[in-house]
Order: C-alpha cells, then structure tokens, then sequence
C-alpha cells in the first residue's frame, strides 16, 4: 500500500518531503538541548545516576589539578641545591631548602633528610614507607575516575535499551503516533548511550593523566632516594656527617635520640 501511495504521489508530481509534509518553506531543526531534556525526565533510572557520575568526575577534575599545580616542584633545581648543601654535610642547610621547595616533593625531601641522621642503618625502609604514605596521598580521589570510566558506558546502554523497550511496548498498545514518532523517541533513547560514553571517556583520560603525574612523582622521590644514599654511603661510613661543621648531624641525631622528645611539628604535613 505505502509503495503505491509512493508511486501515485510522483505520478503527480509529488515527492516524499511533500508527502512527509516538509515543503520547501518549511525547515527542521534538531534541538538537542530540549531532547536530552526529554531523555532525562523519561528515564531518571539512568539518567540520575549518569549525572551523578559527571558532578563526581567534574569534582576530582578540579580539585587534584589544584592538588598536582599547588605541590609543583623543579625537580632539578631541587637536588642541585640539596646536592650542594650534603657535599658540605649540612643537614640544617638542606633542610632549609627542602622546606623552601613547599610542595610535596619538598616535604618528602625533608623528612629523608631527618631520617639521614636517625635512620642511619634503616633509612632505606624508612623512607620507603614515608614515599608510600605519600603516594597514597597523591592517588587520593583517582579510584573515582577509574570507576565511573568502566561503569558510565554501561548505564547509558541500560538507558537506551530501556527506552527502547519503552517505545516498543507504547507502539504495541497503540500509543504512538506512527512510525515517525517510534524513531524520535528510539533517538532519545540513545542519548543515553552517547551521554554515558562522554562522561567515561573524560573520565578515562583524565585518569590516565593524573596516574602519569603521579608516575612522575614517584620518580622524583626515587631520585632523591638515590641522592640521599649516596652520599649516606660517602659520608656516614667515613663519618662526615657526624665530624663536619662542629657536629651539625649531631646535634639532629641528639635531638631524635629519644622518642619522647621529638616534636611533631618538626614532621612534614603528611606525617603529622
């Protein structure tokens, strides 16, 4: 029937946009804005939890780049100078810069310089742990981005199977208009899927973005790592640190000699 209604309209000089009542004065224009808003208030089952998902997303996104951009660090400028400071053995002098870097790289620095002089045998362990406590710091909020990557695709399938289902079981009944009306409300459906995918592939890349920086941190502590036993094997087994500058280590190692005596305000932020 639909063929030769087809054939009747161009035998008289009809075409389909004439038939589908779109003439030539007459534009259409797609408002997404007013279909995700359809989409939203017809699915809330799916459409809640996805926005849910981007405020998160949206809320880790600034608040670890303020983190990351605050605790940045010169890296190089940093171990130069705590480099020139050790080849003299001094510890309150290295110290000093590790605290003027004020970023977390500086306060890691800090606390291995505290541990040169009372971790001598176990500095390594010690500050091993002190890099991990950091770290955890620096991974803070990223398990969020992780999670709403893997499961953000899968609510909006949810949704636009759910819609179309939907749109189905209203055609069954009699509800919908045609079969016009059946797509429009199938291509609402499928917002779903496209709304769900933004959010996970936002949250993917930025993932990956702030696991890199936070690679990049730990390589920063591993140099310093590095810088720290090198010269504790130079200067600790020939006692250097303990004979220069009139005792400077030592007056370190005297005042950590007792737990008791020690002040948590002289810890790093981190560890207090």
């Amino acid at each position: 029937m639909l063929i030769n209604k087809v054939y009747a309209a161009e035998s008289e000089g009809l075409g389909l946009a004439e038939m589908a009542g779109l003439t030539g004065d007459q534009e259409v224009h797609y408002n997404f804005l007013q279909s995700f808003w359809d989409y939203f208030q017809a699915d809330m089952i799916s459409s809640i939890p996805i926005t849910v998902c981007s405020i998160l997303v949206i809320a880790v996104l600034i608040e670890r780049m303020f983190f990351y951009n605050r605790n940045s660090c010169d890296i190089a400028f940093l171990l130069n100078n705590l480099q020139a400071q050790l080849e003299k053995s001094d510890l309150d002098g290295a110290r000093n810069i590790a605290a003027q870097a004020r970023s977390i790289t500086g306060e890691v620095a800090e606390e291995g310089i505290r541990l040169l002089a009372v971790q001598k045998e176990d500095f390594s362990k010690a500050y091993d742990i002190t890099v991990n406590i950091v770290t955890r710091k620096l991974q803070q909020y990223l398990p969020i981005l992780g999670t709403v990557g893997a499961i953000a695709p899968f609510l909006g399938l949810f949704g636009t199977v759910s819609g179309v289902i939907k749109a189905l079981w209203r055609m069954s009944l009699g509800g919908a208009g045609g079969s016009m009306e059946l797509v429009g409300e199938i291509s609402n459906a499928l917002i779903a899927t496209g709304y769900g995918l933004a959010i996970a592939i936002i949250a993917v890349i930025f993932n990956n973005v702030f696991n890199n920086i936070v690679k990049r941190y730990e390589d920063d502590f591993l140099l310093l790592k590095l810088l720290f036993m090198s010269f504790m094997e130079v200067n600790f087994f020939e006692g250097g640190f303990n004979a220069a500058a009139g005792g400077a280590s030592a007056g370190y190692s005297d005042e950590y000699e007792d737990d008791e005596d020690i002040d948590d305000s002289s810890y790093p932020d981190f560890l207090q």
